[in-house]
């Protein structure tokens, strides 16, 4: 997925962007964002056994997530620190599951970009 190996290769983590904008809080202003967008996908898959999820009942279950994050976080977003590496993992299953393509996922990349320059 070429959008994620740019982000991966040429991002830059919280730990070195806060400093910049004079942020003292080491978590960055995204991270509650990232886990409700996991618990919103997840549904009631947070809070009911994997036997009792109905196939269909929400976009991603929160146990195959998870699973994935941990595969993504040990091969390709090895090198990536947490929580970006979560953000990279969580992104790569959405785009896998077609919820959104690199184009619209590039243009997002863009336009945040944009907001942070002209700030």
């Amino acid at each position: 997925m070429p959008v994620l190996e740019e982000v991966r290769v040429h991002g830059r983590a919280w730990e070195e962007l806060a400093p910049q904008y004079g942020v003292t809080n080491p978590d960055p202003p995204w991270k509650i964002d990232l886990e409700t967008t996991c618990d919103m996908l997840a549904a009631d898959s947070c809070v009911k056994s994997y036997d009792e999820i109905e196939p269909g009942s929400c976009v991603l279950p929160a146990l195959e997530r998870r699973a994935e994050e941990d595969d993504l976080s040990e091969t390709i977003y090895a090198d990536v620190p947490f929580p970006e590496r979560q953000l990279l993992a969580l992104a790569h299953s959405m785009l896998k599951r077609g919820l959104f393509t690199e184009e619209e996922l590039a243009r997002q990349i863009e336009l945040v970009g944009q907001k942070l320059k002209s700030a």
